[in-house]
């Protein structure tokens, strides 16, 4: 059997964690979220792939590549594509394994034009809130989740 496969996709501006609106994202580097995610899920036998990308075409492309190289589930957190794109909601419509959508902030005591998400038509969950501890808990659900899919 073939070694099971999470792809983690992070949105624009997401590069600056830690050092952007500290206040609101917090101090971890967004190599310190991939590095842990990546030791928790091959302790639970996955193996786990993370991108992050300002364009949202690399996005898709990612999301694309997972369908056909046995990736059962995407965490993503599209980050301010979350309210502009409908091209990673059609994406995302043609996976066909578990979508997880994470926002380290609570999006919905931000500005209104934040509380609406293209992605979330798509997710199975959505985590909003948690800090970067929402991409442990996608992780988590989708370990549990997948032979659901």
């Amino acid at each position: 059997m073939s070694q099971r496969k999470v792809l983690v996709l992070h949105g624009p501006n997401l590069n600056l964690l830690g050092t952007r609106q500290p206040e609101i994202y917090g101090y971890e580097t967004l190599d310190d979220v991939n590095n842990a995610l990546r030791e928790k899920a091959v302790m639970d036998g996955w193996e786990l792939n993370s991108l992050q990308s300002n364009h949202e075409g690399e996005l898709i492309d990612a999301i694309h590549a997972a369908r056909l190289d046995g990736t059962l589930a995407i965490i993503i957190n599209p980050a301010a594509y979350t309210h502009t794109s409908v091209a990673i909601l059609d994406a995302l419509n043609a996976f066909e394994g578990i979508v997880y959508e994470v926002h380290i902030s609570n999006v919905h005591q931000r500005e209104s034009f934040r509380h609406h998400s293209y992605v979330s038509l798509r997710a199975n969950g959505v985590i909003a809130g948690l800090g970067t501890q929402g991409y442990h808990a996608a992780l988590d659900a989708a370990i549990k989740n997948a032979d659901k899919a």
